[in-house]
């Protein structure tokens, strides 16, 4: 005979003045009463798992001492719990057994047995259950008029496995599908199934209510401080009049999420149409703090210590300007001879004449004692960047450039103006630690250096790095990078030193000193080229919880005839550390050079925050 079901989510508890009663008059039970826990194996470990996890026998047996017969009536509720928990896997014949000092739960004399236990000795507690057969899906049946696209939300088939998790999983799947299509207030009961036990069969039916299409209505728009309310109605991907669409909504909420100050934003539908058929909708939001401070350290054997400082402002006026203050001091390392400095300021304006587009305006003072050359400088910069697609972003700018270098005892000053040109593809899963995607730059920039030192060259440039999930768990990452450049329109001397292209260092071939890659004076010190290629392998494998290791090879050539590739070129080895943290993972490499030169270093250590690339 057929019968219905519903999921139990506890058992009916025995009456604790009912147990009292089986006591014996002056019983003087161990209070508490120890005890020790016996699961038979049932020979399916997913079972195992469900009967481990509800038994309050195991997980309050330290914490939450009982008396004996507290302790028979947690055994009487731990047995509806198993049961419940064989049910929803599919298990509707199960038997459950729970025995106290080999006593059944249910017998008279358990009382008894427990008065008489010596005081301090663990009672056994065995756990046995017979699975029985895994029922099946017999009838699967939607009740209520529902577009057709709806309905194949539901992927249960008859014959399928009757499992309590994939019904409910089904019924919320109807409910999406439904408030996907613009019924906002659809819902879908789920009555109690039917059981067949003799045929092993369970049969389901969702009754759904769509309730009404509705379009959206008034939008409110609450928690905001700093930031304008006409900024945010202007930002945002949803308006009143469009079609209820949850996936639509949910791209709104990720569109002002993106902005950066805003640490919460939850938008939530009314529960009741409007007397005009609208419906409400209140986006909530929470400003993040308007000020903030950054602190980085690094270290390597060529560069040395660096120490960084910045500030920020996340919303200058209202309308997601941010302002950024940002101060580098660097010191020691076989690559510089003096300390050197970089300080600067960017502001950048979301939205820039267009949705999607920002203007960023920076300005920086450098000054670098290096191997290669001495600089001091002051760079402007002026860009307009465009967001095309999710991954895609292209920019278009202004750079000026005033310097004195000196290189091999000459010093010369240079005026310089570029036209950077960039377009940016990044599909990676995360800025810090990506286990996935590729990131590609690609910049072309027209300079003219005016004055004494004039002439006109392009520099070209084309870098990528893109990274593989080998067993899809995030903890096993082949890493690979790469990097090509040329300048034309002068030969090497004609370009200033600060726009030749180098090699060597964290950035390129590690294991070789920054900027040390390529051709020489005959000092030893770089000359610097016009062309540039590099690559890197590297694997990435997490060992012990946050800790990881890494391996990696490094290649890099910079040659001075105009060809990329051309060049000789190093080689550079080594292996590395990680601890994971929330902020990216600490790095430790040490590296060598495969084919050292003379005057090249031995051995290289690199320490920072963030993968290597």
């Amino acid at each position: 005979m057929p019968r219905s079901w519903a999921p139990s989510r506890a058992a009916i508890p025995w009456m604790i003045a009912a147990l009292a009663g089986l006591v014996p008059p002056g019983s003087k039970a161990a209070d508490p009463q120890p005890y020790d826990v016996v699961l038979t194996p049932t020979g399916d470990a997913a079972v195992d798992t469900a009967i481990r996890d509800s038994a309050t026998l195991i997980s309050l047996r330290e914490t939450a001492p009982v008396g004996p017969f507290a302790l028979a009536q947690r055994a009487r509720d731990d047995a509806a719990r198993f049961q419940a928990a064989m049910q929803g896997l599919g298990y509707y014949g199960a038997k459950v057994a729970v025995t106290i000092d080999g006593l059944p739960i249910t017998d008279s004399g358990l009382a008894s047995r427990l008065d008489a236990a010596p005081a301090g000795t663990a009672v056994p507690v065995v756990v046995t259950v017979e699975r029985g057969p895994m029922f099946k899906l017999g009838q699967v049946a939607i009740q209520g008029a529902l577009p057709p696209e709806v309905t194949a939300a539901v992927t249960l088939k008859p014959g399928g496995n009757a499992v309590a998790a994939d019904i409910l999983t089904a019924q919320q799947a109807l409910v999406m599908a439904l408030r996907d299509a613009g019924y906002p207030l659809a819902k879908v009961t789920l009555p109690p199934a039917t059981l067949h036990p003799d045929a092993g069969r369970l049969d389901v039916v969702f009754v759904a209510d769509t309730g009404p299409q509705a379009k959206l209505g008034k939008i409110t728009v609450t928690g905001l401080d700093a930031t304008n309310e006409s900024f945010v109605r202007q930002r945002l991907l949803i308006h009143p009049g469009q079609t209820f669409n949850p996936p639509a909504i949910d791209a709104a909420r990720q569109d002002l999420l993106s902005l950066g100050i805003f640490s919460m934003v939850r938008m939530q539908p009314a529960e009741a149409l409007d007397p005009d058929g609208t419906l409400p909708m209140q986006i909530d939001v929470t400003e993040r703090p308007l000020h903030a401070v950054d602190l980085g350290a690094s270290y390597s054997t060529d560069l040395g210590i660096s120490l960084n400082a910045g500030w920020r402002h996340r919303n200058l006026f209202g309308n997601a300007e941010q302002l950024s203050l940002n101060a580098a001091f660097r010191f020691g390392g076989s690559a510089a001879v003096d300390p050197s400095y970089d300080v600067g300021a960017r502001f950048t304006k979301p939205d820039f004449l267009a949705r999607d587009q920002s203007l960023e305006v920076s300005l920086s003072a450098v000054k670098q004692n290096l191997k290669a050359y001495d600089q001091t400088a002051v760079i402007e910069r002026v860009t307009i960047n465009r967001r095309l697609t999710p991954f895609w972003t292209v920019g278009l700018g202004v750079l000026g450039e005033q310097e004195r270098i000196t290189q091999e005892g000459v010093t010369d000053t240079y005026n310089l103006l570029g036209l950077p040109v960039t377009a940016k593809y990044d599909s990676t899963n995360s800025p810090f630690d990506p286990t996935k995607g590729i990131r590609a730059t690609f910049s072309v920039m027209p300079m003219q250096s005016l004055g004494t030192n004039a002439g006109t060259f392009v520099i070209a440039q084309a870098a990528a790095s893109t990274y593989f999930d080998v067993l899809g768990d995030g903890r096993s990452v082949l890493a690979l990078r790469g990097l090509v450049g040329q300048a034309s329109g002068v030969g090497v001397f004609g370009l200033p030193p600060d726009q030749r292209f180098y090699a060597g260092g964290s950035g390129t071939v590690r294991g070789f000193r920054f900027q040390s890659v390529g051709p020489r004076f005959p000092s030893g010190n770089p000359t610097g080229g016009n062309a540039v290629a590099a690559g890197s392998v590297e694997v990435r494998q997490r060992i012990y919880g946050d800790f990881g290791i890494v391996g990696f090879v490094d290649a890099g050539q910079v040659s001075n005839d105009g060809l990329p590739f051309s060049g000789g070129w190093q080689i550079g080895a080594g292996i590395g550390g990680r601890y994971y943290t929330p902020i990216g993972p600490i790095r430790l490499d040490v590296a060598i050079p495969l084919n050292k030169r003379p005057g090249d270093d031995s051995l290289a250590v690199y320490i920072g925050i963030g993968q290597a690339f």
